[in-house]
């Protein structure tokens, strides 16, 4: 499709006028803004806008809005189902030169950022006032994206995920109007809760250009563990009771024997190859202790092995960037395969026999697919490693993924637990949420009548 059948003549010209030489229709630009990392096929925009200010997001929108031209959002395209693609041609605005840390209130423990900045760049700048911003979903997301599709990770069975850190927003609405959600306190009874309505919103209502967050301080002592388990079983035994017993860990993740083989010859470890949860606990010295003495005794009933400790900095940083590295470990297991990531979230009394049914399918087949999960909350990933010349392997992939789904769903879990819609689950959204989706539609139709706010995701309009 030529660039003037999307785009009229007129639209780029205004464009072009507003942003000079930041306004690219190169084909190699236009390509990396149309494919995140997995599987989903890329769709490039037809330009890309290289914006730098709230003042001129407005702008552009105002423009694509005269014109009714598609508008994508952009922060770093480390989404998984397809966010970022242009489904229907239009205009990407990249936020990435809007990485400006407008303010950090150390007292009050909050922050206001620009979209584009990164949370590896935040907590670098917040190093030295005993502060950080917890949320780790593993890569070096925007906080404007990781606000967009309500990001969590590792952290979030501690201090929960974006949706409980974002205290409010600076937004740019269909028409080009500038808003402002929310606030600096830490409640608020006044009005509609358009924070969380936007969210977790997927650049469907609005473009996020700036976003207001809890900080939290630095924990005295911090201490991160290993431990490898007979069975999966019993690994994911050990999250629940230790859920349960209220031990107030800050991350337990779960590696299955696949994709700890994965990590030790990608990251070269030496961990065996067996189930294994990660750790880490934070507080005081003395918390730290009692906590993991309790995780350690709960896990040895249960067929864990010894404890392996990392308390240095460096330790516990080469330890947490190998289970972030997971899904580029996965790939490498399989070279040239494409890696289709997915998730889902259970209730964390049906977490076991969520995974375990999942496993067993996996292993009925003959797809690889390794799992690993921010398990503490419930949630748990897999990456299906295909080859997408061979539409058998496809399916299979596809028949597992809804028989997954499908389960999560009917144990009163969720289609994603963090990944988001997308297009890639929008089938799914409809199965979990049923009449609610309808009323999200009417919301959509209300804030963004011609449908150009990222079209396509989310929602069937």
């Amino acid at each position: 499709m030529s660039l003037q059948t999307v785009m009229t003549v007129g639209a780029l010209e205004d464009l072009r006028a507003l942003l000079g030489d930041r306004l690219s229709t190169s084909q190699a630009v236009r390509e990396h803004h149309g494919k995140d990392v997995t599987y989903h096929a890329g769709h490039p925009p037809d330009a890309v806008a290289f914006a730098e200010s709230t003042e001129e997001v407005a702008e552009i929108v105002r423009v694509c809005a005269a014109y009714k031209v598609p508008i994508i959002p952009y922060g770093t395209g480390t989404s998984l189902e397809g966010h970022i693609a242009a489904l229907h041609g239009g205009v990407c605005i990249d936020l990435g030169r809007m990485n400006r840390i407008l303010e950090v209130n150390d007292q009050d423990l909050d922050c206001r950022v620009q979209a584009g900045v990164t949370r590896k760049q935040l907590n670098e700048h917040l190093r030295d006032t005993g502060l950080f911003f917890p949320i780790d979903p593993g890569a070096d997301a925007s906080l404007g994206g990781m606000t967009a599709t309500r990001a969590s990770g590792t952290n979030a069975v501690r201090y929960g995920t974006m949706r409980e850190n974002v205290l409010g927003l600076t937004a740019v609405m269909s028409d080009g109007r500038v808003v402002r959600t929310g606030g600096r306190a830490r409640k608020s009874s006044a009005g509609y809760d358009l924070t969380r309505l936007l969210v977790g919103s997927e650049g469907t209502l609005a473009v996020i250009t700036e976003v207001q967050l809890k900080l939290q301080g630095i924990p005295e002592a911090i201490s991160s563990a290993v431990c490898d388990f007979e069975s999966l079983k019993g690994a994911v035994d050990t999250v629940i009771l230790t859920i349960q017993s209220g031990i107030p860990v800050a991350r337990i993740e779960l590696l299955d024997e696949v994709q700890m083989d994965a990590c030790n010859r990608y990251s070269d470890l030496d961990y065996p190859v067996r189930p294994t949860l990660f750790f880490e606990f934070h507080g005081s010295p003395g918390g730290v202790h009692e906590q993991s003495e309790s995780v350690a005794a709960i896990a040895a009933e249960l067929g864990g092995g010894d404890f392996r400790w990392a308390t240095r900095q460096e330790d516990r940083s080469k330890l947490w960037q190998a289970r972030h590295d997971a899904y580029w470990a996965a790939k490498a297991l399989r070279p040239g395969a494409e890696g289709w990531a997915t998730d889902v979230c259970v209730p964390i009394s049906r977490l076991a026999e969520c995974l375990l049914a999942t496993k067993q399918d996996i292993r009925d087949s003959d797809v690889l697919a390794p799992i690993v999960g921010h398990v503490g909350d419930g949630n748990f990933h897999l990456v299906y490693l295909i080859d997408l010349n061979k539409p058998e392997e496809i399916a299979k992939a596809e028949r597992l993924n809804e028989r997954m789904v499908n389960r999560a769903i009917a144990m009163g879990g969720t289609c994603t637990g963090e990944h988001g819609i997308g297009y890639g689950k929008i089938a799914f959204l409809q199965a979990e949420q049923g009449e609610a989706v309808t009323v999200m539609r009417q919301i959509k139709r209300a804030l963004d009548p011609d449908n150009i706010m990222n079209p396509g995701k989310v929602l069937r309009v």
